[in-house]
């Protein structure tokens, strides 16, 4: 059995966001309290791998009791999607090793520079994560004996990747997907992607165009993340069509 585990649902600002007071921000509703943006996925081996560690991730570790981490998957080196690197020093202490973190070239030049003492033998004093980088193509590679393969898409310019793991595929950030990676997906199992909010966005799906997505790709179910405080669960729910889901933060998926 394979499970996902949606640490986080929300955007960069997460839900709440600070200083708001509109009806999602204040909802007593859990599923609209979004941290930022990252998965955690156990495949039916036990390999055990985390995609995207956002600032939110001491507090997703925590909840989720997440103590071994095989491998990080990178989508882009924006702050949501890498500030909680840090975080694994207690990681790799419980595991005793190193972990693996994959990412476009951008996206591994971007972390040295960003974590710069991480890299750096001459800094020292505190702990020091200990991560092993490695630049991924456009080419399938293994983590373990599971297979991952890399979704080239568009975040506004910045060319940025999902991934499909088994019959699962993660796509967040997405302003636009090429036919090329749209075919490494179609009738896929699961498909998670993102819906920004009703309002078109320059670098983002807005709920149009996921939904245009999905019905492009037609996977089995579907499920929606890095959703701003636009999207009232209880009621967005019901707007979405037969298959369609808003994820939140804590829902756990079994297959």
């Amino acid at each position: 059995m394979s499970t996902f585990i949606f640490l986080g649902t929300g955007t960069s600002n997460g839900v709440p966001v600070i200083g708001c007071n509109c009806e999602v921000c204040t909802s007593p509703d859990p599923r609209d309290k979004r941290l930022r943006c990252s998965g955690y996925y156990i495949t039916d081996n036990g390999t055990r791998i985390l995609i995207d560690i956002g600032p939110d991730f001491r507090q997703q570790a925590l909840s989720h009791h997440i103590t071994h981490i095989d491998a990080i998957l990178i989508t882009h080196s924006h702050y949501d999607h890498i500030g909680g690197l840090d975080e694994v020093r207690q990681i790799n202490f419980l595991m005793k090793k190193a972990i693996d973190v994959y990412g476009t070239e951008e996206a591994i030049k971007d972390i040295r520079n960003r974590f710069g003492y991480i890299f750096n033998p001459t800094q020292i004093g505190g702990g020091i994560p200990q991560i092993t980088l490695h630049q991924i193509g456009g080419l399938p590679f293994s983590v373990g004996t599971t297979k991952i393969t890399p979704l080239p898409i568009l975040h506004g310019i910045l060319p940025i990747v999902g991934y499909r793991i088994e019959n699962f595929a993660y796509i967040t950030d997405a302003s636009s997907v090429p036919s090329e990676t749209i075919d490494l997906i179609r009738g896929i199992d699961t498909l998670v992607i993102n819906a920004l909010r009703y309002k078109p966005h320059a670098t983002h799906f807005n709920l149009e165009q996921a939904l245009a997505f999905i019905q492009e790709v037609k996977p089995k179910r579907s499920y929606l993340i890095h959703m701003t405080d636009a999207f009232l669960h209880e009621r967005v729910s019901k707007e979405l069509p037969p298959g369609v889901f808003l994820a939140y933060d804590g829902l756990t998926l079994k297959w």
